[in-house]
């Protein structure tokens, strides 16, 4: 089949390795100090590897590949002892618990904190960001975080446009971010397999008025309908000086 698959410039590599341990399905290795992608079928075309190469040597061409085999490569990270997450650590998901402080007027009752009274007691001020990490592209589809998740799919500069952005837009969602105008690509890809792969309650894209934030809400769009589930959705717009214009 004719599909999307990374191309590693063996020139242009340096043999760092960073890509090697940036991948999650253990498509590509070192060889002789370079490196190469072992096999087609392990490769899910989505580029978790990309933006760790620190020379561009890795690129992605449309060619015929043998297709994405997730049975096979779960098959050979458990026979090599692989973790299901790999890579530099600022690559590396994680799921994030904030805990509230207890005690003070009127402190001075015992209380149990539940799941629910944790999430209300935390103050105003304090992050409400619940995993690592954001970046669409740096994000492995198959995360734990994600089922059952509200997902928030934001521009960049929404959060610096919007002060109280953690408390009205990330607080008890899962938050992915990106520049369609800065990132190379286009997020539809991913997003469809995050949406497909997992059971998204809903999800709500906020993005600035200028029109280069009209590509994360297409691609986002995009994925919602590519991914074949019927969802609740919604777009929140924001001006330049931070005030919801829609």
């Amino acid at each position: 089949m004719i599909r999307r698959i990374i191309h590693i410039d063996q020139d242009a590599c340096n043999g760092c390795g960073a890509c090697a341990q940036a991948c999650h399905e253990g498509a590509i290795a070192m060889v002789n100090g370079k490196a190469q992608l072992m096999r087609d079928d392990y490769c899910d075309g989505l580029g978790d590897c990309l933006p760790t190469c620190p020379t561009g040597a890795i690129t992605f061409v449309e060619r015929e590949a043998a297709e994405y085999d997730e049975k096979a490569v779960e098959a050979n990270k458990k026979t090599k002892g692989l973790p299901l997450q790999g890579g530099c650590p600022g690559s590396r998901a994680q799921k994030i618990t904030h805990t509230p402080p207890v005690g003070g007027c009127p402190g001075h009752k015992a209380a149990v904190i539940t799941p629910a009274t944790a999430t209300a007691a935390v103050p105003v001020g304090q992050s409400q960001l619940r995993q690592w990490p954001v970046q669409i592209k740096l994000a492995p589809v198959n995360a734990p975080y994600f089922e059952n998740a509200h997902l928030l799919i934001a521009a960049d500069c929404t959060a610096y446009a919007y002060a109280n952005f953690h408390e009205d837009f990330i607080k008890n969602k899962i938050t992915l971010i990106g520049c369609p105008k800065l990132d190379d690509g286009d997020y539809a890809e991913k997003l469809t397999e995050i949406i497909r792969r997992n059971d998204i309650k809903d999800v709500t894209i906020v993005r600035m008025e200028v029109p280069c934030c009209g590509g994360l809400e297409n691609a986002a769009k995009r994925a919602l309908q590519a991914s074949g589930k019927f969802i609740p959705w919604q777009v929140v717009t924001l001006s330049i000086d931070g005030k919801i214009i829609s």
